[in-house]
């Protein structure tokens, strides 16, 4: 997992009124939760900037007040019409306690279907996994070498390590579709 620092501080007015002032001077209001009690605090808007805007998931290392936490975002909300981000949920990872996360699904390979003049459909970008934080991958690959046309790799083919995979096995991560140029030409 990739590191990130994000310096914040403790709240002592939670509320509506408290949030919307914050949200006005550059702040996100922000919880952690999953350890001994939550902690409620705000940190600056331009700490979140790398941690938003990638499939990528972070090692998030909270300073609040100077307490140090060991977290990952979980959720994140975003204001409706001018898309900046009103409200952030973490998670504390703990030693010893399994989290669930989204990983990021990687493709690898030259797929023989696409060599043929097929498409590539990827169709699940992220798959939802449990495990201890030490173990979960950056991202889950996915050999699509030997996908031909109309063919489909699903998600009980992936082989996860020291982690168990949620999303059903049943579910297709990537198909390679017949163009319609081409469905003429293979039934004969």
């Amino acid at each position: 997992m990739k590191a990130l620092e994000i310096v914040g501080f403790k709240r002592a007015n939670l509320g509506k009124v408290q949030s919307q002032e914050l949200r006005s001077q550059g702040y996100v209001p922000s919880v952690l939760y999953g350890g001994s009690e939550q902690v409620h605090f705000y940190a600056p808007a331009m700490l979140f900037r790398e941690l938003l805007f990638t499939p990528d998931i972070y090692n998030v290392t909270l300073n609040i007040e100077g307490t140090i936490y060991n977290a990952i975002l979980q959720e994140k909300q975003f204001h409706p019409v001018n898309d900046s981000l009103i409200h952030a949920d973490f998670l504390q990872i703990i030693d010893g306690k399994e989290i669930k996360v989204d990983v990021p699904v990687k493709l690898t390979g030259a797929s023989a279907g696409v060599m043929k003049g097929g498409k590539m459909n990827q169709k699940l970008r992220k798959l939802r996994v449990q495990g201890l934080a030490e173990n979960i991958p950056d991202y889950v690959n996915v050999d699509v070498t030997e996908l031909d046309l109309g063919k489909s790799v699903k998600v009980g083919a992936v082989k996860a390590e020291n982690f168990v995979i949620l999303t059903a096995a049943s579910n297709p991560i990537a198909s390679v579709e017949i163009p319609r140029a081409l469905r003429g030409t293979l039934g004969k």
